[in-house]
């Protein structure tokens, strides 16, 4: 209609936009972006990530750097795990939370020098994270700087060091959960052997002068590998399959990590951060809730926001839920209550749209994969 603005026109775009349309992608809103869901398929994309390799567009996730003298000291208050392990050319998983202990976002912490970090993210929270390290690093030295114009490509699967390396031989080096930073196009990238999809697999951070060029690069140097590209849709299958959670979904502003079953993240002996009053208070008043896995085992594919019983009683309700393409059957992720009630191996009932279908209490990854 004349002077009505079109949906997809208030959303964010990837530079690599025309690339995707030209493979035929079906591009959708996601966290305010307009991204590739997905390409040739779900399926497909999915079993080229487990089997072979992937390449992902995660422009929308935020970049952030954090650079000075007391950079260490502002993420250490912002976030819940303890940065002062990790070296120069390590990553961490962390998480920022809100006074009550809820879970703002989950974020990788990347070190790449003695007062240098890169913090990276999910597009929907990237203000909010970009907003508390900047209210953290007020009155001291540190420079917080959000890079909206850094791109973001995923090459995934156990085929993933042949295609990275053949660009960067430094990637052959690189273990899990290490960084370091390369000359492309006459530009600094950070490349990173990590991933969210439970394969080796390898993350690149380019400014968008050259991530066209990257791209068709990567790509070429897939073609022996029969790399495909895969969407946000493969994505999310691949990270469920792995019990890794989605915030908005998964985790949130009213779960905390203790709920979320990710104490492992949380370091009390580090020093005052940002919720850990609210978290030692949970824990000395107990836990409501925690967060599982649950293994479909009738024929009923559960989504988020399913009622989940037991002995006819509803203790909680799915967060997650999805077709697992390598187990074929349904799986989910889901806070059940009381904590102490279940333990893996329990049964329990997932209701689907009326029909109700046994689960077995699962404590994730529903696959055997480690992406070490």
């Amino acid at each position: 209609m004349p002077g009505v603005e079109r949906a997809d026109d208030l959303l964010k775009r990837t530079p690599l936009e025309p690339e995707h349309r030209e493979l035929g992608a079906k591009l959708g809103a996601f966290a305010g972006w307009l991204m590739p869901i997905e390409y040739a398929g779900t399926l497909s994309e999915h079993r080229a990530v487990r089997e072979r390799v992937g390449i992902f567009d995660l422009m929308h996730l935020g970049k952030i750097t954090m650079e000075g003298p007391a950079a260490l000291q502002v993420i250490q208050r912002s976030v819940t795990n303890d940065v002062a392990k990790v070296e120069v050319g390590e990553a961490q998983y962390n998480m920022v939370l809100n006074e009550r202990g809820g879970i703002v976002d989950d974020i990788l912490v990347y070190r790449l020098g003695e007062d240098r970090y890169f913090v990276v993210p999910n597009a929907a929270n990237t203000e909010k994270v970009h907003a508390i390290l900047l209210e953290e690093a007020g009155g001291v030295r540190v420079d917080v700087v959000l890079y909206p114009d850094w791109c973001f490509v995923a090459v995934q699967g156990p085929m993933s060091r042949e295609v990275v390396g053949t660009l960067f031989p430094a990637a052959t080096d690189l273990a899990y959960m290490q960084c370091t930073e390369v000359e492309f196009g006459g530009e600094r990238l950070v490349l990173s052997r990590s991933g969210y999809t439970g394969e080796v697999g390898f993350e690149l951070f380019p400014p968008e002068d050259v991530v066209h060029e990257l791209w068709d690069e990567l790509n070429e140097a897939g073609e022996p590998f029969q790399m495909e590209p895969c969407g946000l849709a493969a994505r999310d299958t691949l990270r469920l399959e792995m019990g890794y959670p989605l915030h908005g979904q998964d985790i949130s502003e009213e779960r905390t990590p203790l709920e979320a079953a990710a104490s492992w993240a949380v370091s009390f002996d580090k020093g005052d951060f940002r919720g850990r009053d609210a978290l030692v208070k949970q824990k000395e008043e107990g836990i409501p809730a925690r967060l599982w896995g649950l293994r479909v085992r009738d024929r009923l594919i559960p989504r988020p926001h399913y009622p989940v019983l037991a002995e006819g009683e509803r203790v909680g309700e799915t967060t997650s839920g999805t077709f697992s393409p390598t187990l074929r059957s349904g799986i989910a992720l889901g806070y059940l209550s009381p904590r102490d009630r279940f333990a893996a191996g329990d049964e329990v009932e997932v209701e689907v749209r009326g029909k109700r279908g046994t689960a077995v209490v699962t404590k994730p990854p529903f696959v055997d994969r480690n992406p070490k």
